[in-house]
């Protein structure tokens, strides 16, 4: 496709978006059912920073300020969680302060916003096991659990270590990034979505199915993190091995999409007919090709754009909500966590950002939440 129908789609996205406002209001979204309603979580639950996220890269892929004006107060929403004792806030720090504080900084020079940016950093390195150079995902007893998810929020600490100029978050983000080579990654490009540690010892006891199929599974939307979570830590670091890594688990998401280009929500369940699909991990996956795309040779790079592209034809033409303007979300067909039967068909918020992301990549948005 030529750049303009992605220029001329993130001008029919501005309506969309315009009437998200208006319906989601102040709430925290995560998922939209059936009756196309966006249902207000915690602002400590992980997804809180996606809807503020999309309202960021509107205002800078277009400059209108209605988009600037609300978002501008998630990141002081966001930001109390950081100091209280209650609350589900863990490792998913990078997803909630990326989209909020560290864009807000980026684009206005807020410092409030660069204070807030910064302590989320350091709630996330202080979440990490020197032991076995892991940041531990989720709270309560669940202490040497690794999810592939953290590839992602390791931005956070990147950025960090470039704004301040302190190397230890580099280190951190890093060392994570090893472990996940190692422990993560499997040969065939697919990863594991849980891996338990020995939380004293840091000595590798298992991996665990987690939202995928099994144990072994190909859960697609944990092979979209990998992509794009390795790509960045290849943009961060200069390091051939995370590229290699990024590129290895796109090939193996790629060799697995269904004809319309839009993934299961597992590849290795026993049958495909009848299974869900999962339509964010598609439009992760599109964003994270683009980003591979500004570091591989030209044959290569032409390979995983057009894969990216095909991705975001199919999502804007079979599952968008665009004929349905009481419809908050902008994708249908998501998939949360099939194996506890929880979101399965619905719409999600990370599946919408994801794909306002994509789509104002390809239209020529030059910047970067993650």
């Amino acid at each position: 496709m030529e750049q303009r129908y992605y220029q001329e789609l993130l001008e029919r996205l501005q309506p969309k978006v315009d009437r998200m406002i208006e319906g989601i209001g102040d709430k925290s979204p995560h998922v939209a059912r059936e009756d196309g309603i966006y249902d207000n979580l915690g602002t400590d639950w992980w997804t809180s920073g996606f809807w503020p996220g999309i309202l960021w890269v509107m205002y800078e892929a277009t400059g209108k300020e209605n988009y600037k004006e609300a978002a501008w107060e998630w990141d002081r929403k966001l930001a109390p969680w950081l100091s209280k004792p209650t609350g589900e806030i863990h490792h998913d720090v990078g997803f909630q302060f990326l989209p909020t504080a560290v864009i807000k900084h980026r684009l206005t020079g807020d410092q409030d916003a660069l204070v807030t940016g910064l302590t989320a950093a350091n709630f996330l390195a202080g979440r990490f096991n020197p032991a076995g150079n892991f940041i531990r995902a989720w709270n309560g007893d669940r202490t040497g659990w690794a999810i592939i998810d953290c590839m992602m929020n390791l931005s956070i600490l990147f950025w960090a270590s470039q704004t301040s100029g302190d190397p230890r978050f580099k280190h951190i983000a890093t060392r994570h990034a090893d472990t996940a080579l190692q422990h993560f990654l499997r040969p065939d490009g697919s990863v594991n979505h849980i891996v338990s540690f020995d939380a004293e010892t840091g000595a590798y006891i298992e991996s665990l199915g987690g939202q995928g199929f099994g144990p072994q599974s190909g859960w697609s939307r944990g092979t979209g993190w990998a992509v794009y979570g390795f790509a960045n830590a290849y943009k961060y670091t200069g390091d051939a091995r995370y590229l290699d890594a990024a590129k290895r688990t796109a090939y193996f998401f790629l060799s697995q999409l269904p004809e319309d280009h839009v993934p299961h929500w597992d590849f290795r369940v026993d049958n495909r007919d009848g299974e869900p699909r999962d339509s964010s991990a598609g439009a992760l996956v599109a964003s994270g090709l683009l980003e591979i795309v500004k570091h591989v040779p030209a044959a290569e790079a032409a390979y995983f754009q057009e894969k990216a592209e095909k991705i975001v034809v199919s999502l804007t033409d079979n599952y968008g909500t665009w004929d349905n303007e009481q419809h908050q979300a902008i994708l249908l067909h998501g998939t949360g966590h099939k194996p506890a039967k929880s979101n399965v068909d619905v719409s999600l918020i990370y599946g919408d950002y994801f794909y306002v992301e994509a789509v104002a990549k390809l239209a020529g948005w030059q910047g970067n939440v993650f």
